[in-house]
């Protein structure tokens, strides 16, 4: 089954949550590996969103990325004003 890639157009009503959901581990999975930071550093960042308090079902509620998405990318960083990545 193709799933469709994410609308950015659609409201999230107009939404089939287990395709979204699927959509979303699919762009994971096939991120290029040369903008991917490394496995150990990724694993560092989420276990850091998992303990915030800005963290809201899998969005940072500072700047509504999913925070999946933000961990995995290279040169990113914490959006809080004191990059919790870095402590």
């Amino acid at each position: 089954m193709t799933v469709k890639p994410f609308c950015r157009k659609c409201l999230i009503d107009s939404l089939d949550e287990d395709e979204f959901i699927r959509s979303l581990k699919n762009y994971i999975s096939d991120y290029p590996k040369d903008k991917r930071c490394c496995e150990l550093e990724y694993k560092k960042r989420i276990e850091v969103c998992k303990s915030c308090e800005h963290l809201s079902m899998g969005m940072c509620s500072l700047c509504g990325c999913y925070v999946e998405l933000r961990a995995l990318k290279i040169n990113t960083f914490c959006p809080d004003i004191t990059d919790k990545w870095n402590e």
